[in-house]
């Protein structure tokens, strides 16, 4: 039992024997952990106790929730590093994870506000829209939406568009990608993407936005994706001058 008499929290008492029992892998990845009215009644404690020590696991990572399903223990974040410009597909597969795209949007649209400017496009030029989730091992990692001038980006199909991009277009198409710019900001899932990425409403998640150039500094994409903050985390080496 927890030791209510103590100075240190309940929930916090009840954090620390789920984490133990995560490290010492009584519970291990992919196991739904006991549903809050058990552990209520297990460490007879409210289940608002509960949810609090949960919500903090999940929020440290060692948690992850599936709407209507439950609880389960997650695996280790993946790990990007900020060095190179690969695609999802390649990033997985370099991991030994296996790679699934699902398909929300694939349409050509008039290039308008924003668009324009990054791309270097006139108003109204077409653009491809591709809107995906990106998936690994069966779970959601990130909402990606790609736009891709048609003029230079022409003959996609849904096959492409499930795969890996970068290898159509160096390969198929002969361009070779040169550099990007990335920027990433941490926020809270909003309601659109919650369902997608199987996650509540206001969970934390990683929002990244690039634009990626073709060695001949002609703009090729830009990207918006939000990574799923309990399964992603980047890292950067850096170097004083």
């Amino acid at each position: 039992m927890l030791d209510k008499n103590s100075p240190i929290p309940v929930y916090y008492q009840l954090e620390e024997r789920l984490k133990d029992s995560i490290e010492k892998r009584e519970l291990k990845e992919g196991d739904m952990i006991p549903s809050e009215r058990v552990l209520s009644e297990q460490y007879r404690i409210s289940r608002m106790t509960v949810r609090q020590a949960i919500n903090n696991l999940v929020r440290d990572g060692y948690l992850y929730r599936i709407k209507g399903k439950g609880t389960f223990v997650a695996s280790n974040k993946i790990e990007q590093p900020l060095q190179g410009l690969t695609s999802f597909t390649e990033d997985m597969l370099s991991r030994g994870l296996k790679p699934e795209t699902r398909l929300l949007q694939f349409t050509v649209e008039p290039a308008q506000g924003k668009i324009i400017q990054r791309l270097k496009l006139a108003e109204g030029e077409p653009v491809n829209v591709i809107k995906r989730v990106r998936l690994a091992d069966n779970l959601p990692m990130a909402l990606e939406t790609t736009f891709l001038p048609v003029k230079l980006i022409s003959g996609l199909t849904e096959a492409h568009v499930y795969g890996s991009l970068y290898e159509y277009i160096e390969t198929q198409l002969g361009l070779k990608i040169g550099h990007a710019t990335q920027t990433l900001e941490a926020t809270v899932a909003r309601a659109s993407e919650t369902e997608h990425l199987q996650i509540q409403k206001g969970s934390p998640v990683l929002l990244i936005e690039r634009s990626s150039y073709l060695a001949n500094q002609h703009p090729l994409e830009l990207v918006k994706s939000v990574y799923r903050g309990d399964r992603y985390k980047f890292n950067v080496h850096l170097q004083r001058p």
